[in-house]
């Protein structure tokens, strides 16, 4: 078990009920329908992407590699690029921060190679 990877996990997940719970009843009225749609696919990843570090934090102990750990890692970098450029798009209203979106689909390769890094991470079996 990686004791790190699952406390950053419970975090997270607080945050992102706490961040869904701000955009439903807070943000609501302020942002446009496209905007909240934004915010809301931000926190529905950063809230996929939780039980996936909690995962790589509970495998590790099985599976005891760099690879798992490094898939842990890659979530987490991918709920701050992914969704944390999501969360700055749809709040921050003007074109000077339209070039955040770039740094959008970083987040989205950080996710996938999390996922590759975890399958092969359980395939690899325990260090030696």
């Amino acid at each position: 078990m990686d004791k790190k990877l699952l406390v950053i996990a419970a975090w997270l997940g607080a945050f992102s009920v706490a961040l869904g719970a701000f955009g439903a009843h807070i943000l609501k009225g302020y942002l446009s329908p496209q905007s909240l749609i934004t915010y809301e696919t931000a926190v529905r990843y950063q809230f996929y992407h939780v039980f996936a570090i909690a995962l790589a934090g509970l495998l590790y102990q099985t599976y005891s590699n760099k690879r798992i750990r490094l898939a842990g890692n890659l979530f987490i970098a991918g709920i701050i690029f992914f969704s944390g450029s999501l969360y700055c798009l749809s709040i921050l209203k003007s074109d000077h921060f339209k070039w955040i979106g770039a740094i959008t689909p970083m987040g989205g390769i950080f996710f996938m190679a999390g996922w590759v890094l975890l399958a092969l991470g359980i395939r690899q079996g325990k260090a030696a």
